[in-house]
Protein backbone atom coordinates (compact mmCIF):
# COMPACT_ATOMS: atom_id res chain seq x y z
CA UNK A 1 0.00 0.00 0.00
CA UNK A 2 1.21 3.20 -1.00
CA UNK A 3 2.24 5.98 1.54
CA UNK A 4 -1.07 9.07 1.78
CA UNK A 5 0.59 12.34 1.20
CA UNK A 6 -1.65 15.63 2.15
CA UNK A 7 -1.04 19.51 0.59
CA UNK A 8 -2.19 22.90 1.18
CA UNK A 9 -2.95 24.83 -2.32
CA UNK A 10 -2.21 28.01 -0.52
CA UNK A 11 -1.60 31.03 -2.63
CA UNK A 12 0.45 28.44 -4.96
CA UNK A 13 0.64 29.13 -9.15
CA UNK A 14 -0.55 25.97 -10.59
CA UNK A 15 2.60 25.67 -12.20
CA UNK A 16 4.11 25.83 -8.64
CA UNK A 17 1.36 23.23 -7.17
CA UNK A 18 1.76 20.81 -9.75
CA UNK A 19 6.14 20.72 -9.69
CA UNK A 20 5.00 20.20 -5.89
CA UNK A 21 3.01 16.82 -6.62
CA UNK A 22 5.23 15.48 -9.24
CA UNK A 23 8.05 15.73 -7.32
CA UNK A 24 6.59 13.26 -4.62
CA UNK A 25 5.36 11.23 -7.55
CA UNK A 26 1.72 11.92 -6.67
CA UNK A 27 -0.64 9.98 -8.80
CA UNK A 28 -4.22 11.61 -7.47
CA UNK A 29 -5.08 14.21 -5.95
CA UNK A 30 -8.08 13.96 -3.56
CA UNK A 31 -10.20 17.13 -2.68
CA UNK A 32 -11.14 17.29 1.12
CA UNK A 33 -13.32 20.59 0.31
CA UNK A 34 -16.50 21.10 1.08
CA UNK A 35 -16.94 23.80 -1.25
CA UNK A 36 -14.15 23.21 -4.33
CA UNK A 37 -13.87 26.46 -4.91
CA UNK A 38 -11.62 29.38 -3.99
CA UNK A 39 -12.16 33.54 -4.06
CA UNK A 40 -8.75 34.20 -3.39
CA UNK A 41 -6.87 31.43 -5.92
CA UNK A 42 -9.28 30.30 -8.79
CA UNK A 43 -7.10 28.31 -10.51
CA UNK A 44 -7.99 25.98 -6.92
CA UNK A 45 -11.38 26.22 -8.37
CA UNK A 46 -12.91 22.70 -9.00
CA UNK A 47 -12.88 22.23 -12.88
CA UNK A 48 -9.84 24.63 -13.49
CA UNK A 49 -8.04 22.30 -11.25
CA UNK A 50 -8.69 19.02 -13.24
CA UNK A 51 -8.25 20.55 -16.36
CA UNK A 52 -4.59 21.73 -15.21
CA UNK A 53 -3.87 17.92 -13.75
CA UNK A 54 -5.39 16.53 -16.54
CA UNK A 55 -2.01 16.62 -18.73
CA UNK A 56 -0.04 15.73 -16.32
CA UNK A 57 -1.31 12.36 -15.84
CA UNK A 58 -2.24 13.10 -12.34
CA UNK A 59 -6.21 12.29 -11.33
CA UNK A 60 -8.36 14.49 -9.54
CA UNK A 61 -11.26 13.22 -7.43
CA UNK A 62 -13.95 15.16 -5.17
CA UNK A 63 -14.00 13.86 -1.76
CA UNK A 64 -15.38 16.97 0.21
CA UNK A 65 -18.96 15.42 0.23
CA UNK A 66 -17.38 12.73 2.73
CA UNK A 67 -14.32 14.24 4.03
CA UNK A 68 -15.08 17.83 4.15
CA UNK A 69 -15.32 20.09 7.43
CA UNK A 70 -18.52 21.91 6.76
CA UNK A 71 -21.08 18.79 6.61
CA UNK A 72 -24.41 18.87 5.38
CA UNK A 73 -26.02 16.40 8.09
CA UNK A 74 -27.43 19.01 11.28
CA UNK A 75 -26.55 15.99 13.53
CA UNK A 76 -22.88 16.92 13.40
CA UNK A 77 -23.36 20.54 14.78
CA UNK A 78 -23.84 21.79 18.29
CA UNK A 79 -24.53 25.70 18.72
CA UNK A 80 -23.94 25.78 15.02
CA UNK A 81 -20.64 24.20 15.14
CA UNK A 82 -18.86 21.34 13.57
CA UNK A 83 -18.20 19.02 16.29
CA UNK A 84 -15.56 16.42 14.32
CA UNK A 85 -16.56 13.83 16.75
CA UNK A 86 -19.91 13.41 15.78
CA UNK A 87 -18.52 13.85 11.90
CA UNK A 88 -15.70 11.05 11.83
CA UNK A 89 -18.81 8.89 13.54
CA UNK A 90 -21.04 9.48 10.41
CA UNK A 91 -21.34 6.71 7.65
CA UNK A 92 -20.26 8.98 4.99
CA UNK A 93 -17.21 9.84 6.38
CA UNK A 94 -16.61 6.31 7.16
CA UNK A 95 -17.11 5.60 3.65
CA UNK A 96 -14.64 8.51 2.84
CA UNK A 97 -11.41 6.70 5.06
CA UNK A 98 -12.78 3.25 2.82
CA UNK A 99 -12.43 5.01 -0.51
CA UNK A 100 -9.03 6.15 0.86
CA UNK A 101 -7.55 2.77 1.42
CA UNK A 102 -8.76 1.16 -1.42
CA UNK A 103 -7.26 3.74 -3.46
CA UNK A 104 -4.21 4.27 -1.81
CA UNK A 105 -4.07 0.26 -2.85
CA UNK A 106 -2.97 1.57 -6.54
CA UNK A 107 -2.36 5.32 -6.48
CA UNK A 108 0.16 7.89 -4.50
CA UNK A 109 -2.53 9.71 -3.53
CA UNK A 110 -2.18 13.82 -1.65
CA UNK A 111 -5.01 14.78 0.10
CA UNK A 112 -5.45 18.84 -0.76
CA UNK A 113 -6.79 21.56 1.15
CA UNK A 114 -6.40 24.99 1.11
CA UNK A 115 -4.24 25.64 4.46
CA UNK A 116 -0.46 26.22 3.89
CA UNK A 117 0.17 24.33 7.50
CA UNK A 118 -1.44 20.86 7.77
CA UNK A 119 -1.71 21.53 11.51
CA UNK A 120 -4.19 24.28 10.77
CA UNK A 121 -6.21 21.93 8.79
CA UNK A 122 -8.99 19.62 9.25
CA UNK A 123 -7.03 16.96 6.63
CA UNK A 124 -4.56 16.46 9.48
CA UNK A 125 -6.97 17.47 12.37
CA UNK A 126 -9.91 15.39 11.18
CA UNK A 127 -8.91 13.00 8.08
CA UNK A 128 -5.65 12.25 9.01
CA UNK A 129 -6.27 11.67 12.88
CA UNK A 130 -8.14 8.86 11.95
CA UNK A 131 -5.83 7.13 9.49
CA UNK A 132 -3.03 7.39 11.73
CA UNK A 133 -2.25 3.94 12.82
CA UNK A 134 -2.63 2.33 9.79
CA UNK A 135 -0.38 0.47 8.17
CA UNK A 136 0.96 3.17 5.64
CA UNK A 137 2.94 6.71 6.55
CA UNK A 138 1.23 10.12 6.27
CA UNK A 139 3.71 12.82 5.04
CA UNK A 140 2.75 16.33 4.37
CA UNK A 141 3.90 18.44 1.71
CA UNK A 142 4.92 21.49 2.71
CA UNK A 143 5.49 24.84 0.39
CA UNK A 144 9.15 24.28 0.56
CA UNK A 145 8.70 20.73 -1.11
CA UNK A 146 9.69 18.92 1.96
CA UNK A 147 7.68 16.29 3.45
CA UNK A 148 6.84 16.39 7.10
CA UNK A 149 6.19 13.25 8.63
CA UNK A 150 2.83 13.12 10.45
CA UNK A 151 4.53 12.45 14.16
CA UNK A 152 6.60 15.42 13.44
CA UNK A 153 3.83 17.55 12.58
CA UNK A 154 2.08 15.93 15.73
CA UNK A 155 4.56 17.46 17.77
CA UNK A 156 4.18 20.78 16.53
CA UNK A 157 0.41 20.33 16.92
CA UNK A 158 1.02 19.84 21.13
CA UNK A 159 3.77 23.07 21.48
CA UNK A 160 1.16 24.76 19.62
CA UNK A 161 -1.48 23.62 21.79
CA UNK A 162 0.56 24.11 24.71
CA UNK A 163 0.29 20.13 25.62
CA UNK A 164 2.94 18.74 27.31
CA UNK A 165 4.57 15.85 25.61
CA UNK A 166 5.00 13.79 28.51
CA UNK A 167 2.65 13.94 32.34
CA UNK A 168 2.33 12.04 35.43
CA UNK A 169 -1.38 11.67 34.76
CA UNK A 170 -1.67 10.85 31.08
CA UNK A 171 0.88 8.79 28.51
CA UNK A 172 1.65 9.92 25.06
CA UNK A 173 -1.65 8.89 23.25
CA UNK A 174 -3.83 10.77 25.63
CA UNK A 175 -1.67 13.93 24.98
CA UNK A 176 -2.20 13.73 21.32
CA UNK A 177 -5.31 13.09 21.73
CA UNK A 178 -6.05 16.65 24.04
CA UNK A 179 -3.89 18.48 21.22
CA UNK A 180 -6.00 16.74 18.79
CA UNK A 181 -9.36 18.02 20.56
CA UNK A 182 -8.15 21.45 21.38
CA UNK A 183 -7.09 22.03 17.61
CA UNK A 184 -10.41 21.04 16.40
CA UNK A 185 -12.63 22.95 18.74
CA UNK A 186 -10.39 25.87 17.10
CA UNK A 187 -10.98 25.32 13.75
CA UNK A 188 -14.21 24.10 13.32
CA UNK A 189 -16.65 25.56 11.17
CA UNK A 190 -19.11 27.39 12.86
CA UNK A 191 -22.34 27.98 10.81
CA UNK A 192 -22.90 32.16 10.54
CA UNK A 193 -26.37 32.24 9.26
CA UNK A 194 -26.18 35.98 8.28
CA UNK A 195 -22.43 36.62 8.70
CA UNK A 196 -19.78 36.32 6.06
CA UNK A 197 -18.13 33.06 5.33
CA UNK A 198 -14.26 31.89 5.79
CA UNK A 199 -12.85 30.47 2.50
CA UNK A 200 -14.32 26.51 2.33
CA UNK A 201 -12.59 23.59 4.31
Amino acid sequence: MNDLYTIGHSNHTIERFIELLQSHSISAVGDVRSAPYSRFSPQFNKEALATSLRPTGIAYVFLGRHLGARPDDPACYRDNRVHFDLLSRTSLFQEGLERLRTGLRTLRIALMCAEKDPIDCHRFVLVCRHLRNEEFNIRHIREDGTAEMHHQAERRLMQEMGVPESDLFADEEELKQRAYDLQGQRIAFVDKKNGEEDEAS
